[in-house]
């Protein structure tokens, strides 16, 4: 097969999800790649293409609007405002541990609780732990969380005000399976399926209980992944499949979700979603964001809000809950926070409709830029550049919050994986020499008395650039940017300049879509110059400098925009601190990996440990291990499918006993907790992944 041609046929999956009406549908996947394949390939890639609009403005910021789903006396999407929720961790049958749990979760302000249903007696003990609730003046609606068990879902939707179901596991027992279905065996699957999920609607319409369904990236169904694959479009089907019943039931009171623990694929998922929704006529259900397996601490937070930020810039979400392998009521405040950002964004400075949008929003594709120096071309991982320019006074250990560890007695720097690329300087100079990895950034006329130095490079206004008046770097030259700068002339002259790199800002408070504005029109302008997406904030707490950067700078990485990343904080934290937010941003959109990732469940009644205890143990014995991914799972339910994409695994399958996992295929099962890490470890090292830690 021709190469080009073989290109369009990687994404079929999820153009088969996006499927306009109007357009021929094959019987079967073959049918699918035949139709790319003919001549008609042109026509069907502008049928989706048109399709791209997965909110009601990529410019103007304005809430999607939904049906309105009534839970308890708290409804959710139409008008009302975004809604936090949380769950609780303690064993479901503790009645008064989850009580008070529960009110602790309220009292941090929490709208909804969900608790872990995964049998019928705690389904039942649920009314008691309602019941003790009301009595102490506390109505909040309460969620079941069901998997697998159908009969435990029929019981909770007569207690509590909603039932959330996983369709990857609710009719369905995962196997790893690969299964090529006809079109009348998987439209008996899809019979078998409505014969157990009917009743539960039933159910829900008569108790007047609202449902959740809640697909998650990892726990797909074995016939899902057989036909869709393990991807956004496989994910919406999922959810589809489910809601098609509930529609042809007459049964609408449902909130939608997509999770994963990997942001990219959660937020292309919702998007998919969305148009998916619109393009089958079924009504525009709320959508539920979070981030599944986001983790703990600063990780779990810069993960949540690339993923649950990104959607929240376009308007999209009308509840949050932030899963951190936390106490549940240390999640509210972060949804929160991330919620309030959009109360005063309607109104803001006006940004030029966008004609043309080369961005395919459900799919990962890094915008080509050519080569200059090590930004874009040969050298795709996005560049840091830390901020000094406000700095009083600069010697060598004020490097050592940037990566960089000066060995007096050596006379030599030491680099770490989170060492930045670049300073910007501004007006100020340093007299020390620089380890040999990093350039520095200045304003251009200081830089003209600096420009002696090796990797002194110049930052220039782009109307002094446009204008021709200022002497340029023969290698590098930043070109500081607004979006009013771009007109057709000063792209033509970017164009032609080969050594220069865009230095982008923003000053409107829908800062990220007048920043994507931006990149629409150098990829509408054919010009490949490279981007550095810069952002300045001050007088923040660090959790709003994490969760801001991670929304405004992660939504635009996400979707393959940028080549480097700059982040100006006044007030906002130590050095540090910015430096290693910039590098979990990076590290969030999977564009640059600079240490061990934790795909850690949140916990629930359902957890088997201790899950912030094991998460810290795993976590000193393994954080020097850069790039592998590790899943720490509480649980089966949670186990080797939500791993989705994880090199290891740690999942709870008894008590005080532990499952081993490589990728997807267990190794070493019923391994008792007090030698579990050990064993880990040996794990590890057995497959070849293992180095030993820095003296």
């Amino acid at each position: 097969m021709p190469d080009d041609r073989r290109k369009n046929c990687i994404s079929w999956g999820n153009y088969l999800a996006v499927w306009p009406k109007n357009l021929p549908v094959c019987e079967n996947k073959i049918g699918i790649l035949k139709l790319f394949l003919s001549d008609k390939i042109s026509s069907v890639n502008a049928e989706i293409a048109a399709l791209k609009q997965y909110c009601n403005s990529l410019v103007q910021y304005s809430r999607r609007k939904t049906i309105e789903v009534k839970i308890g006396d708290v409804p959710m999407g139409g008008i009302n405002p975004i809604r936090i929720q949380s769950m609780t961790t303690i064993d479901t049958m503790d009645t008064q541990g989850s009580i008070e749990q529960t009110i602790r979760m309220v009292d941090a302000g929490c709208e909804y609780v969900r608790i872990t249903a995964p049998s019928i007696k705690e389904a039942q003990n649920l009314d008691e732990i309602k019941k003790g609730l009301r009595l102490r003046g506390y109505n909040v609606p309460l969620v079941a969380d069901i998997h697998f068990t159908p009969n435990a879902a029929e019981l909770a939707a007569r207690i509590v005000e909603k039932v959330r179901i996983n369709p990857g596991n609710y009719a369905d027992k995962k196997r790893f399976e690969t299964i090529d279905y006809t079109e009348a065996s998987y439209q008996a699957e899809l019979d078998r399926i409505r014969k157990k999920f009917v009743p539960l609607i039933k159910i829900c319409k008569e108790y007047g209980t609202a449902m959740r369904i809640g697909t998650n990236h990892g726990s797909l169904s074995d016939r899902i992944m057989s036909r869709y694959g393990d991807n956004p479009a496989g994910m919406v089907e999922s959810a589809l499949e489910f809601l098609r019943i509930c529609e042809d039931e007459q049964f609408y009171n449902i909130v939608i979700s997509m999770k994963s623990s990997n942001p990219q694929v959660m937020v292309q998922a919702y998007r998919l979603l969305v148009q998916k929704l619109e393009e089958e006529g079924l009504k525009p259900y709320p959508l539920h964001l979070g981030v599944t397996e986001a983790g703990d601490g600063e990780d779990g937070r810069v993960k949540s809000a690339v993923g649950i930020g990104t959607l929240l810039e376009d308007g999209l979400g009308d509840t949050i809950r932030v899963s951190l392998t936390e106490e549940p009521e240390a999640e509210v405040p972060v949804a929160r926070e991330l919620a309030k950002r959009y109360d005063d964004r309607v109104g803001h400075e006006p940004i030029a409709a966008i004609q043309h949008y080369p961005i395919t929003p459900f799919d990962y594709n890094r915008r080509k830029t050519r080569e200059v120096v090590n930004f874009g071309g040969s050298h795709p991982i996005p560049r840091v550049i830390a901020d000094f320019s406000t700095k009083e006074k600069i010697t060598p250990a004020s490097c050592f919050a940037l990566g960089y560890h000066y060995a007096v007695a050596l006379d030599k720097w030491n680099i770490t994986d989170t060492a930045c690329d670049y300073i910007f300087l501004g007006d100020k100079t340093i007299e020390f020499e620089i380890p040999g990895t990093l350039g520095l950034i200045f304003n251009h006329q200081t830089w003209q008395t600096q420009r002696h130095r090796d990797r002194a490079y110049p930052l220039i206004k782009a109307s002094d650039y446009h204008k021709g008046e200022v002497e340029l770097s023969d290698r590098l030259n930043f070109i500081y940017t607004l979006l009013k700068d771009i007109d057709e002339a000063f792209l033509e002259k970017v164009k032609n300049e080969p050594t220069a790199v865009l230095f982008i800002n923003t000053y409107n408070k829908h800062g990220l879509a007048e920043q994507r504005r931006l990149f629409v029109e150098l990829m509408n302008g054919r010009c490949d110059v490279p981007v550095v997406i810069g952002r300045a904030y001050a007088d923040l707490t660090s959790d709003q400098l994490q969760l801001y950067a991670a929304t405004d700078l992660g939504g635009l990485l996400v979707d393959g925009l940028g080549d480097g990343v700059f982040i100006a904080a006044e007030h906002c934290g130590s050095d540090k601190f910015i430096n290693d937010t910039a590098f979990n941003i990076l590290q969030a959109t999977r564009t640059r990996i600079s240490k061990t990732e934790y795909i850690s469940c949140p916990s629930c009644g359902r957890t088997l440990f201790d899950l912030q205890e094991t998460t810290a143990k795993i976590r000193v014995r393994t954080s020097h291990l850069k790039g592998i991914k590790i899943g720490i799972m509480g649980c089966i339910v949670n186990g080797p499918g939500e791993m989705a994409d994880a090199d290891y695994g740690y999942v709870g399958s008894g008590p005080g006993r532990i499952t081993l996992y490589k990728g997807k295929e267990v190794v070493r099962r019923n391994v008792p907790t007090a030698e579990a890490v050990d064993e880990l470890v040996d794990l590890i090292r057995e497959h070849g992944d293992w180095i030993e830690p820095a003296s």
